[in-house]
């Protein structure tokens, strides 16, 4: 069955604005950090004797691809719900396109899979969320003191690593296939993406 839409792919530093950036553009979204593995999963990538959620390898593409594929072919699928504070999925929930012949997928691991999506010809773009590491740094702090995501202390200590990986995590993401670019441009493109008689898919 060919798709009858298309998705966006947004990727980015953790804290970067990913999230509000896909809202912004008024599509639905999908939230690919549902798609972490399970804290008890035995193929989790560890550092230091810790899970490092920081690896690709701590997400779980292949259910990612899957269910972008039904979203573009159907227009409707279950995705999983994750707790981040209990490393794990806690439930599903019905996500619907409604008419919408665009979608955005969002996060931090967004463009590892942006090659087999264009493969499956569910690519419409896919962009890279740059902005200044120091607001990065400062917004994902507020963020994740906010949700509670792990202890004080905890985040402190990941977002001074985070920091100072944002380069080498924007060359990954652009080596993968994603645009680097700033929200004001990411916008003008998806919005030009889902106007009728839109560029062929990249």
């Amino acid at each position: 069955m060919e798709p009858r839409t298309e998705s966006s792919y947004l990727a980015g530093p953790s804290g970067s604005g990913k999230s509000y950036v896909a809202r912004q553009t008024g599509l639905p979204v999908l939230c690919l950090d549902d798609f972490y593995k399970n804290g008890d999963d035995p193929s989790l990538p560890r550092r230091d004797g810790q899970i490092n959620w920081e690896s690709p390898a701590s997400w779980d593409a292949e259910t990612a691809v899957e269910v972008i594929t039904r979203l573009a072919r159907h227009g409707r699928a279950d995705v999983p719900v994750y707790a981040i504070n209990e490393d794990r999925r806690v439930t599903t929930r019905p996500f619907e396109l409604a008419d919408s012949p665009l979608f955005v997928a969002e996060g931090i691991f967004a463009a590892e899979i942006v090659e087999e999506c264009r493969v499956r010809g569910l690519l419409a773009g896919a962009y890279a969320l740059r902005r200044p590491r120091g607001a990065t740094f400062l917004r994902r702090l507020a963020r994740d003191l906010a949700e509670q995501r792990k202890g004080p202390h905890v985040l402190l200590r990941r977002g001074v690593t985070l920091l100072r990986a944002e380069p080498a995590v924007l060359r990954r993401q652009t080596g993968l296939g994603a645009e680097a670019a700033r929200a004001r441009e990411i916008l003008r493109q998806v919005a030009g993406l889902h106007r009728p008689g839109h560029p062929p898919t990249r």
